[in-house]
């Protein structure tokens, strides 16, 4: 009597809300993440696509002749630092924070040579000439750009050290430094040495 058809469920079909569904609400931190914070590169309105496949594990031997004493290798471009013991027993990869423009960014071969934990911190005199406002000095604590620990490079004025805004790791957010969550450089600090290699990148 009734001829009305039921529509047929076609798993196809529902296969594919459910896949397209899945990969918006993946996408909604990534998008309120970028509306949140302070620590913008561009326009938010802007989607940012960035290619994952570059924060991968790395062999040593294409970037270093040795690993005396341990080597760090910061990718400033993936945003990632690599960290070998010097008897390859130990393989970090950590995500980082890289300088805010390509002029702060110094790239080369250099070495840790003083570490410091609960370093205190006082902006150079270009900082000091961007951003007078900024204090000569901070003590540790919570208020310290360094974090709880950093590893003082050769260059001058450049280090590997903490942060305790997390907003910063994975962003162009430095004056020049290479900053990581406090409990991974707190970890890194535990693996390097005085005169440990480092290349960036």
């Amino acid at each position: 009597m009734n001829n009305i058809k039921k529509p047929q469920l076609n798993r196809r079909a529902l296969l594919g809300t459910a896949i397209g569904a899945a990969a918006s609400s993946l996408a909604m931190p990534v998008l309120a993440q970028q509306a949140g914070s302070t620590e913008v590169e561009r326009d938010i309105s802007e989607v940012v696509r960035r290619n994952i496949s570059s924060f991968r594990s790395l062999d040593w031997q294409p970037y270093f002749s040795n690993l005396n004493k341990g080597a760090i290798l910061v990718d400033t471009t993936s945003r990632a630092l690599h960290f070998w013991s010097s008897d390859e027993s130990v393989y970090k990869l950590y995500p980082t924070s890289v300088p805010l423009t390509e002029d702060m960014t110094r790239r080369g071969r250099t070495r840790i040579i003083r570490m410091v934990e609960g370093p205190s911190w006082s902006p150079t005199p270009a900082m000091r000439i961007r951003n007078p406002e900024w204090p000569a000095h901070i003590p540790p604590g919570p208020d310290n750009p360094l974090g709880t620990h950093a590893l003082y490079l050769s260059w001058k004025y450049y280090r590997i050290h903490g942060t305790h805004d997390t907003r910063k790791i994975g962003r162009r957010s430095s004056n020049g430094c290479i900053g990581l969550y406090n409990e991974q450089i707190e970890e890194l600090y535990g693996l390097v040495r005085n005169g440990t290699q480092v290349l960036l990148i």
